[in-house]
C-alpha cells in the first residue's frame, strides 16, 4: 500500500521549489495520498488549481501550510477543511460554492490567522464580473462588510482589494446586518407554477416581467368605470375639510 500511495498521482506534473508545490490541471478529485510523501510535511505553499477537487481533507497532512490555492475546482463547501492555524492565504476563486456564509464561518473556525481570502467567481459571491445581470456594486459592498465582520481580525485582503480601516469600522457597526440575500432557483421553482417554466429551467423573465403588485383582474383597459365631465361643487379651502363637499347653495 505504501508503494501505491507514492504513485497515486502524476509525478511529472508536480513542481517543487523552496517549500512551494504546484500540482495543477490533473483532474484530481481529491488531494493524492502520496503527495505529502514527495512534497513533505513542511510544505509552505500548495497550489492545486484547475483540478476537479470536491474535498480538501488531505490538507491535514501539510502541518506548516501557509498558502493554499484551490482556484478552478468543483468545491461546493468547505466541510472537509481541517484546522490550519498556520494558514494565511486561501484562494477559492471559480468553484461551485453557493452558500458563502457557511464557507466564511468555516474559514473563521479553521484558519484563525488568515490574512488573504478570495471567493470571486462562485455562484454565491455577488461580484459583478461573474454575475453582472443579477448583482450590483451595492451587493458586493454589503458582502464585503459581512465577510470582514465574519472572518478573523487578521484579515488584510478580501478578493482583489485590501481591507481598509473604514471598512473595518463599518463592518463592526453594521457588518452582521449586511448579509446579501440570494434566491436559490431550486426553492423558487417550488413557489412558481410549473407552466411558467420550460424544461425545468429557472426563468428570470417570469419574475422580471410578470410580477406586479396590483391585484389580479379580468377587466381590460377599456372596461373601466371612470367618467369625464364637470363637477358642480368646488372647494375654496375655507373652514373644515368637510366643506369641500358643500356648495354655496347648500348653506
Amino acid at each position: 500500500m505504501a508503494g501505491y500511495s507514492q504513485q497515486d498521482f502524476n509525478r511529472s506534473a508536480l513542481t517543487l521549489n523552496n517549500g512551494r508545490a504546484w500540482y495543477t490541471g490533473q483532474r484530481a478529485e481529491k488531494i493524492p495520498n502520496g503527495l505529502v510523501g514527495v512534497v513533505g510535511h513542511n510544505c509552505l505553499s500548495l497550489d492545486l488549481s484547475y483540478n476537479e477537487l470536491t474535498t480538501v481533507s488531505g490538507v491535514k497532512d501539510f502541518e506548516l501550510l501557509q498558502e493554499l490555492i484551490l482556484d478552478n475546482n468543483k468545491l461546493d463547501n468547505l466541510k472537509t477543511l481541517p484546522c490550519i492555524p498556520t494558514l494565511t492565504t486561501l484562494s477559492l476563486n471559480n468553484n461551485k460554492i453557493s452558500n458563502i456564509d457557511r464557507v466564511l464561518d468555516r474559514i473563521r473556525e479553521c484558519c484563525p490567522n488568515i490574512e488573504y481570502v478570495s471567493l470571486l467567481g462562485n455562484p454565491g459571491c455577488p461580484d459583478q464580473l461573474t454575475n453582472p445581470m443579477s448583482t450590483d456594486e451595492d451587493d458586493y459592498e454589503r458582502y464585503r462588510l459581512y465577510a470582514i465582520h465574519t472572518l478573523p481580525p487578521s484579515l488584510r485582503f478580501l478578493d482583489s482589494r485590501r481591507v481598509t480601516q473604514q471598512e473595518r469600522l463599518n463592518a463592526k457597526a453594521r457588518g452582521k446586518y449586511s448579509r446579501t440575500i440570494r434566491l436559490i432557483p431550486e426553492l423558487i421553482r417550488k413557489s412558481v407554477p410549473s407552466s411558467t417554466h420550460a424544461g425545468n429551467e429557472f426563468d428570470d423573465i417570469y419574475f422580471n416581467i410578470h410580477y406586479t403588485p396590483l391585484p389580479n383582474s379580468l377587466r381590460t383597459p377599456q372596461d373601466h368605470k371612470g367618467a369625464y365631465g364637470k363637477c358642480k361643487y368646488r372647494y375654496s379651502g375655507k373652514n373644515s375639510e368637510g366643506n369641500r363637499f358643500i356648495s354655496n347653495n347648500d348653506l
